[in-house]
């Protein structure tokens, strides 16, 4: 599938759309991105569970596999971004690098927001830290009841 929306310049995070989640990488040109991955090139996901991935540049292409991708400097909005060529600088010179990996706080959208505000952000652990909040809440407040009612029937039958 193709890119949606305008075209990447140098130093933009890129969002690719995979149907779980989202992998991201750093445009530096020339159809090319570095990204946080596991050694297939493919996606972070299945690092999750090694604990360590390697950072690779690889053609946006390949790196999207047939899923949509878009620029997503969605953090614009909080920070100020580096100039595009030290983005791009720092971003080549960790190729190759083998990084440990935490999905909750070294993931490989982390990986590119530090590469271009200086600080890692991920906007997908913040979201399911709350839905996961959420539910237990959810959960919690429907024992509640249920206890209550037990104890509300209990107390009636003697």
């Amino acid at each position: 599938m193709p890119l949606e929306g305008p075209s990447p310049k140098p130093g933009d995070l890129i969002e690719f759309i995979r149907p779980i989640y989202q992998h991201w990488g750093i445009y530096v040109g020339g159809g090319k991105v570095v990204h946080l991955t596991d050694q297939d090139g493919y996606s972070s996901l299945s690092s999750a569970f090694g604990g360590t991935a390697v950072v690779r540049e690889d053609s946006i292409e390949l790196v999207a596999d047939g899923c949509i991708y878009r620029v997503n400097n969605k953090y614009d909005r909080k920070r100020d971004p580096y100039p595009p060529g030290k983005i791009v600088n720092a971003a080549r010179r960790e190729v190759g690098k083998q990084k440990n990996y935490r999905i909750t706080s070294a993931n490989c959208e982390h990986f590119v927001t530090e590469l271009r505000y200086g600080s890692g952000y991920s906007d997908q652990v913040d979201n399911a830290k709350t839905y996961a909040t959420g539910g237990i809440l959810g959960m919690a407040a429907v024992a509640a009841v249920a206890l209550v009612a037990t104890q509300r029937s209990h107390q009636k039958k003697y």
